[in-house]
């Protein structure tokens, strides 16, 4: 083998001994596995406390009232009383018509019914003394007849002045347009001045109660016994209403109670519409408005919470991490509840330190470094 040969295979086992020998210098010293070193792990502590229970559902807020006001007669507008978004009472005056012909057909019967009540009262003095004289033969039976027939008709003529006048009093009152509810003006489509007409398909403005005020959901039909249930209660079900989630993200807009439940339902799309009525004096609820829904269903009374991310799924049940010293064992749990916030469980201790964060990297006996002080899981009613 020529020298160079042997020159070059002497440096390559020189160099790889060299290599062998830092890399035993530097190789993980044997027992300081993986295995023994602690987990960083956050916790929470176990908390008992009642939980209400919710249902969710999208909405839109309607008036209990809501009238387009028209006239009720042909006739001038007069006069406006009212501005637009103007908050009335029912009884208000809102406008008036032109009121001249109607009185003046008034005062007419008015007139007819005295002359008539004065020709009645003629009438009957002579009744009576007709019928004086009918005793002894003193007038005729036909005269006597005829001057009850008299008294008969003028009767009757009266009866029909006070129809005319009371019809007229009523065409009256129509002149005085006023506000069948209490709830705010809409915008005004007509002005002062303008002929108005029975037949017109256009009103004046509408009125529109604002508080009270509902908001109409639909729910899947499974909820129905449930909704009757709440309905019926001795205290109806709390409702609230947001613009948004019904979480925190979201506005609450108001909270009512559930007062109705449609008398069938949907076949096309399989829920049942449901009614809640809100008190609104700050007017946060609009008609028309759409709102996400949310009702109290039920309430557990002293129930252990964890966050839900505590609970995990094993292969035939459920279980969490208890840490125990600075070691965790594995606790199976029967979980009763779960939203996307919490958990409602069983088969721990209130205040008992469980794992929330970092199960993944954890199995019996694992040794664990809590980086944070345990807190308590809690939930807002």
């Amino acid at each position: 083998m020529p020298d160079k040969t042997k020159k070059i295979l002497l440096g390559t086992l020189v160099i790889a001994l060299i290599g062998t020998g830092i890399w035993s210098l530097n190789r993980p010293a044997p027992g300081k596995t993986a295995g023994g070193t602690a987990v960083p792990v956050r916790v929470v502590q176990v908390l008992q406390q009642d939980v209400p229970r919710y249902i969710n559902g999208i909405g839109a807020v309607l008036s209990l009232h809501s009238v387009i006001i028209r006239p009720q007669i042909d006739g001038i507008l007069t006069e406006i009383r009212v501005k637009e978004g103007q908050t009335v009472k029912a009884g208000d005056l809102l406008a008036t018509l032109d009121d001249r012909s109607i009185k003046a057909s008034l005062d007419q019967a008015k007139a007819q019914l005295g002359q008539n009540q004065a020709q009645l009262q003629v009438a009957l003095v002579n009744l009576k003394r007709y019928q004086l004289l009918s005793v002894d033969d003193g007038v005729s039976k036909q005269t006597l007849d005829q001057q009850q027939a008299l008294v008969n008709q003028l009767k009757a003529s009266v009866q029909g002045d006070q129809a005319t006048i009371a019809a007229a009093q009523v065409q009256l009152s129509y002149t005085q347009i006023q506000s069948p509810v209490s709830g705010r003006v809409g915008i005004r489509t007509v002005d002062a001045g303008n002929f108005l007409r029975v037949s017109d398909a256009q009103g004046l403005f509408s009125v529109t109660q604002i508080d009270p005020i509902a908001v109409e959901f639909s729910l899947p039909q499974q909820q129905l016994p449930m909704l009757h249930d709440l309905l019926t209660a001795k205290d109806p079900a709390r409702v609230k209403a947001f613009i948004g989630n019904t979480d925190s993200s979201g506005t609450q807009l108001g909270e009512g109670r559930l007062s109705l439940i449609d008398n069938q339902v949907s076949a096309t799309t399989g829920t049942i519409k449901a009614k809640a009525q809100f008190d609104n004096p700050t007017q946060n609820l609009w008609p028309g408005q759409l709102v996400n829904v949310e009702i109290q269903s039920g309430l557990d009374r002293n129930v252990l919470v964890v966050p839900a991310q505590v609970v995990q799924r094993g292969l035939d049940n459920y279980f969490v991490y208890r840490v125990s010293g600075d070691k965790v064992e594995a606790v199976p749990v029967q979980l009763t509840f779960q939203d996307t916030e919490l958990s409602i469980i069983t088969g721990v201790n209130p205040g008992d330190t469980l794992v929330s964060d970092g199960q993944s990297r954890l199995k019996p006996g694992s040794r664990v470094e809590v980086l944070s002080e345990p807190t308590a899981a809690q939930v807002q009613p």
